[in-house]
């Protein structure tokens, strides 16, 4: 199940996924997306909390969706926020962010823990 944590006017999304992830949050996440770019903004902030998400309970369809989207959309995206509870998750942002960053083009990728969660808002805000 896939939530807005806050609705934002500007360009950025905070979401936090739980239980198991399906098609339709994967639909739902693209919807809010695409509502940013049709808003007029170049580039959306992404926030993702994870914490309480069930691999073993999401589809791996959807999952597997999801990872080819963002490949296809990176270059819209700027800033994103991944908020879990995991010395796994902290070591995969870091490697996945040696091919994501870019300062030219405003990516950045960063992991914060659970209690960092304002932090993280923060990051995504600016």
């Amino acid at each position: 199940m896939v939530e807005q944590l806050k609705v934002f006017e500007n360009n950025v999304i905070a979401l936090e996924a739980y239980g198991g992830f399906t098609e339709v949050d994967e639909k739902y996440c693209q919807k809010l997306f695409s509502q940013k770019l049709e808003k007029g903004f170049d580039k959306v902030n992404i926030l993702v909390k994870i914490d309480e998400l069930k691999i073993t309970k999401s589809s791996l369809n959807a999952l597997l969706e999801d990872m080819v989207w963002v490949f296809r959309n990176y270059h819209k995206m700027g800033r994103f926020a991944i908020v879990a509870n995991s010395p796994i998750i902290e070591k995969l942002v870091a490697i996945d962010n040696l091919f994501y960053a870019s300062k030219k083009e405003g990516r950045d990728e960063r992991y914060f823990n659970v209690s960092e969660i304002e932090s993280a808002l923060d990051y995504v805000n600016h």
